[in-house]
This record gives C-alpha cells, sequence and structure tokens, in this order.
C-alpha cells in the first residue's frame, strides 16, 4: 500500500494501492474497498487513480460519485 498524501489534510483515505484495472483503497477506519473496471467502472478508477497519486480529492470523489459501488470489501 501506498500511503495517502492528503494534501487537504482532512481526507477519510490513508492508503492505496493500484492495479492495471483496479485501486485498492483503505480509509481511517481501518476499512479497505476494491474498486475494479467492473465496478464502478474504467472512467471511475482511472479517475480515482489520478487523484490518488495526486494526493487530494480522492475521498471526496469517492463519496460524490461512487459511494457504495465498489467490487469488493477487503
Amino acid at each position: 500500500m501506498t500511503r495517502y498524501r492528503d494534501l487537504s489534510g482532512n481526507s477519510g483515505v490513508v492508503a492505496y494501492r493500484i492495479g492495471t484495472d483496479h485501486i485498492a483503497v483503505e480509509f481511517r477506519s481501518g476499512d479497505m474497498y476494491l474498486y475494479t473496471y467492473h465496478k464502478p467502472g474504467k472512467v471511475a478508477v482511472e479517475d480515482m487513480k489520478r487523484l490518488a497519486e495526486a494526493g487530494r480529492g480522492l475521498s471526496t470523489y469517492i463519496s460524490q460519485h461512487v459511494r457504495d459501488d465498489y467490487e469488493a470489501r477487503i
């Protein structure tokens, strides 16, 4: 897992792992979710990868656009 930089200082995301067709995201609560090209889809996953690497906006994106549309809870 890669530690999320959290440039805003108040993200619920603490770490992430990027794969070719997915991203796994760990939240401050300790919960971890897998988002894939299958669910929530390629566009969302690629947006999430970009935000994760930028260190800003990932938690907001998930809460506003993805919500509970994840492939699996890890």
